[in-house]
Formats: C-alpha cells, sequence, structure tokens
C-alpha cells in the first residue's frame, strides 16, 4: 500500500505525480523539459520507485515554477506513501562516482526537512537547462518530503555528470531509506515512537 497520488495545479503550474515504493524503478515523466525528464528518470530508476510525473508549467517565462513545483509534489507524495514510516530502514546513503563527478549523499526521513547542499555546478546551463534548477528542485524535495539533505559534491568537472551524480546519488539513498527493514518491520525507527 505504499503509492500515493499528488494534484498540485497552481496558476503556473498543473502537476500529477503517481509513486509507488515498492516498485522497480518504472518512469514515465513528462515535464517538457528533456534534461529535468532525464533527471527524473534516474531519480526513478535508481531509487527503484516507480514515478510517473505530469507537468503542464510556465515555460514560456522559464523552467523555474515547473523545477520546482515538481520538487513539492514528488515530495508530498512520498510523506503520503510513507503514511507513518512504520518498519522503514529511515537512513540512507551513496558515494556515487559518474565518470569526473563523485557526489555524496546522506539523509534522514526524519519528519524535519533541512539542505545542506555542497555541489558546484561550473556552467549556468546545461543545454537549455538552468543548472541552479537542480538545487532548487531539491530544495522542494526535502521541504515537502520532510527529509534531512546533505549533498556533497567531492570531485567534479562536467556539469552534466555532476548533476546526473547528483540525482543518482540521492536515489540511491533514498532507496535504501525507505526500504523496509527486515529485523523492525512493525516499529516507528525512532525512540520517540513517531516521525
Amino acid at each position: 500500500m505504499r503509492k500515493a497520488e499528488i494534484t498540485r495545479k497552481t496558476a503556473e503550474t498543473d502537476i500529477t505525480v503517481t509513486l509507488d515504493l515498492d516498485g522497480t524503478g518504472r518512469y514515465d515523466n513528462r515535464t517538457g523539459i528533456g534534461f529535468f525528464d532525464h533527471m527524473l528518470d534516474q531519480l526513478a530508476r535508481h531509487s527503484l520507485i516507480d514515478m510517473s510525473v505530469r507537468c503542464d508549467g510556465d515555460t514560456h517565462i522559464d523552467d523555474h515554477h515547473s523545477v520546482e513545483d515538481t520538487g513539492i509534489a514528488i515530495g508530498q507524495a512520498l510523506t503520503k506513501a510513507l503514511g507513518d514510516k512504520r518498519g522503514i530502514r529511515r537512513y540512507g546513503a551513496c558515494l556515487l562516482p559518474m565518470d569526473d563527478a563523485l557526489v555524496r549523499t546522506a539523509l534522514d526521513l526524519s519528519g524535519r526537512p533541512f539542505l545542506v547542499w555542497n555541489l558546484d555546478l561550473p556552467t549556468p546551463k546545461i543545454g537549455s537547462f538552468d543548472t541552479e534548477l537542480v538545487r532548487e528542485f531539491f530544495q522542494a524535495l526535502s521541504t515537502h518530503g520532510g527529509i534531512t539533505l546533505h549533498v556533497d559534491m567531492l570531485h567534479g568537472i562536467n556539469s552534466h555528470h555532476i548533476a546526473e551524480a547528483a540525482f543518482k546519488s540521492v536515489a540511491r539513498a533514498l532507496r535504501e531509506a525507505v526500504e523496509t527493514d527486515p529485523r523492525k518491520s512493525d516499529a516507528i525507527p525512532s525512540t520517540k515512537g513517531a516521525l
């Protein structure tokens, strides 16, 4: 039952996100922003979370609203699919190499959103995509998913490789965190009894 669908409609975007935390990494993402779709595909594939995103946004202005609002909607869907978080591992980490790039992610599905972002993308654009939007996406995901999220670039030269390594690293850490803990599948992973 760890599935969710979120619809978010504003004057700037109309977004529907469906997630299945117990999927196989299937994806069908259509935001109208090619590079961003490619990154969302990586997020789904490497987290093993089935994901479908439909976004109709005001890309005639720029891509900002679509990227940020998609992060909000995915975060909300993640929160809904996790429910009370009973039985999850809660924490996840990944050190991910991609050619020249090496990105480290550590995260906690704590319900306390906080983003630590140490990622320097050397170019302002990847194709037509504004590289500053990578951080905007993860800020929205962290805030609306209730995730303490640390992302650090240890090495990197190529902006595409760095951004893709970040999405893949977060995905792998997320996969670990949402998985059911076979030793405590009936417990909330906190001494407080709630997350």
